[in-house]
């Protein structure tokens, strides 16, 4: 592993306003993760992990403090630069799979590829459907692929520009426990040999611990747990404070 920092988080704000006045959801976040390196961010329903996931990816900004993301201060930058930064650097895996219902497997794992002007886009695109054994899917839509199928068409869409960081948001959520292995090895082997900065979200202590590093968020606060003791501690409120993660 680098030690070269893939994301630097310093004294993160991240409020918002309501009826009953202003809520804080994220609390002085400080955090270094460094390039390769992949790590877990789990807590309860309504802690503030995704919300964590969505600034650091540059698609939200914090009320103060500052994200460097592969040595660019976000704060720096306006919306177009921030979407050509995440188009250069950064791509996502979502829960919900967000495949194009109108484009069969092939073509949306070439879309990025398309949208970044790599050249051989449609056989990068076969190239890797094949790796996440998808090759005999092609030409089959997302309706007619199982939950399973589509999760490893978003893996192989992750993965074809070579993002520097790759963000999950619980992979594994909506598929079963044969699947959830399944999806979970192929991101793990492609991560690996990518050297791709893997930052996940889940409530899944078993994907979490395949992690080199695990944080806790609890109230908008993050620590980091190098004993993952019990499942409960991932689900169930408990008692942090704030420290800067390295």
């Amino acid at each position: 592993m680098s030690e070269i920092s893939a994301i630097t988080v310093k004294a993160l704000v991240k409020s918002v306003a309501t009826q009953e006045g202003e809520l804080t959801i994220l609390n002085g976040i400080n955090m270094d993760v460094k390039q390769g390196q992949s790590i877990a961010i789990l807590g309860p329903s309504g802690s503030g992990k995704s919300t964590l996931l969505g600034l650091l990816a540059a698609l939200d900004s914090p009320s103060s403090g500052e994200i460097i993301l592969d040595g660019v201060a976000l704060h720096s930058l306006n919306e177009e630069k921030k979407a050509a930064l995440r188009k250069q650097k950064v791509s996502f895996i979502f829960q919900s799979f967000m495949l194009v219902d109108t484009l069969n497997a092939l073509e949306n794992v070439m879309l990025p590829a398309e949208l970044a002007g790599i050249n051989n886009a449609k056989e990068k695109a076969q190239s890797m459907l094949e790796r996440v054994g998808l090759s005999h899917r092609l030409t089959h839509f997302p309706n007619q692929l199982s939950g399973g199928e589509q999760q490893r068409v978003a893996i192989a869409r992750a993965f074809i520009c070579e993002p520097k960081v790759l963000f999950a948001d619980e992979p594994t959520g909506n598929l079963d426990a044969a699947n959830s292995q399944k999806v979970a090895d192929m991101l793990f082997e492609l991560n690996r040999e990518s050297d791709t900065t893997l930052v996940l979200v889940t409530h899944d202590l078993a994907l979490a611990k395949r992690c080199e590093r695990q944080l806790l968020m609890n109230s908008g606060e993050l620590s980091e747990d190098s004993e993952m003791e019990t499942q409960k501690r991932a689900h169930k409120p408990v008692s942090l404070h704030s420290v800067g993660v390295s």
